[in-house]
């Protein structure tokens, strides 16, 4: 396998590290030659997605086309935008802002060149990640398990009481790699298999049992107070795009993955454990 990033990687068995900017379409047709699926998972900075998405989708569809590989995009469900009910792969795109427009416009650049028969793609679209090496990016990640572990309050986006999916990581990538390689799956979006949505509160108190920790409060963040750490944080001042996913119930329907491949969702508690054990090896000595 070769992974491709800006940086070099850490050295893993069976794992070729290849660092160079995916954005250069020449130097990314050199590095996919001969591959069978290229992933493309990879993603800009937040506050940089206009800026930066189009050309790196551009060069990805070029790599493929040149290549003959066949393309998996992995997505999330910001091209929706607000949604009554649960989110199907049927729904048309109607984003609420521009990481929604850019989101949605790579696919649909994905999806002409498929139709086209300039390449074969499909797309993987996964709910907020959830479990072990996510550290940013997942409402789960930073801003919750470590001040849980800790005995600290918890803030978040939105009412910590409304249902809300999450998706595990290790459930991503078994939906890549078996769509990957499903010539049938093609030339459409699928939803990760994703558990049964529960709330932050909900997921503070399965997280809090688990680790066998007092629970903690679970606080909303205030509008005012989000806007403010807006002015010095790129990321918070992007976050209020999708604040509706939070204020809302938002929950995925993966029902169509199941039944094509078989596959379901990791239950809920092996998730936890797996999550918890890893964020306890990273935090170490810290949490004593």
């Amino acid at each position: 396998m070769r992974v491709i990033s800006r940086s070099a990687g850490t050295v893993e068995p069976g794992t070729e590290h290849v660092a160079l900017n995916a954005s250069d379409a020449a130097q990314l047709a050199d590095a996919v030659a001969g591959a069978a699926v290229i992933y493309l998972c990879a993603s800009p900075a937040y506050h940089r997605w206009p800026a930066e998405w189009p050309a790196l989708a551009d060069a990805v569809i070029s790599a493929a086309g040149h290549s003959g590989a066949t393309l998996v995009v992995l997505s999330n469900l910001y091209g929706y935008g607000p949604v009554e009910g649960k989110l199907t792969e049927d729904l048309p795109a109607r984003p609420a802002g521009p990481k929604g427009q850019i989101r949605a416009e790579v696919w649909a650049r994905v999806l002409r060149a498929h139709e086209s028969g300039r390449i074969r793609a499909a797309e993987v679209r996964a709910s907020d990640f959830f479990g072990p090496g996510v550290t940013s990016g997942g409402h789960l990640a930073s801003r919750v398990i470590p001040p849980l572990l800790r005995g600290k309050t918890v803030r978040v986006l939105g009412d910590p009481g409304t249902p809300h999916s999450w998706t595990y990581v290790p459930d991503v990538a078994s939906a890549l790699v078996a769509v990957g390689e499903t010539e049938d799956a093609w030339g459409r979006p699928w939803h990760v298999p994703t558990a049964p949505p529960q709330s932050i509160t909900d997921m503070v108190g399965e997280l809090s049992r688990q680790a066998a920790v007092p629970p903690v409060p679970v606080r909303q963040l205030p509008a005012g107070l989000l806007r403010a750490l807006g002015v010095v944080s790129p990321l918070l001042r992007e976050l209020r795009e999708v604040t509706y996913q939070f204020d809302r119930p938002f929950i995925v329907d993966s029902t169509a993955f199941t039944a094509r491949f078989g596959q379901t969702a990791t239950p809920l508690a092996d998730q936890v454990r797996a999550t918890l054990r890893w964020w306890r090896e990273r935090l170490g000595a810290s949490l004593q």
